[in-house]
């Protein structure tokens, strides 16, 4: 049995997901161009997603900050 391929989504909070390629995108998210198995996918949202606050959080709490 082949492995399922797998996108990488992200949405406007920058929270990523991993989608199944034969699916349609779902409303609020947009691809980030990254495909490939579990794995691969995987390994690319471990380096980019480095902080897991969601955007408006971060942003709050740098108004709050300073």
């Amino acid at each position: 049995m082949e492995a399922q391929q797998l996108k990488v989504l992200v949405n406007d909070e920058e929270q990523y997901s991993l989608w199944p390629t034969y699916l349609a995108v779902p409303d609020g998210w947009r691809e980030t161009g990254t495909a490939g198995s579990k794995e691969e996918c995987l390994a690319y949202v471990k380096e980019v997603w480095v902080d897991m606050r969601p955007r408006s959080l971060r942003l709050q709490m740098e108004k709050t900050a300073g």
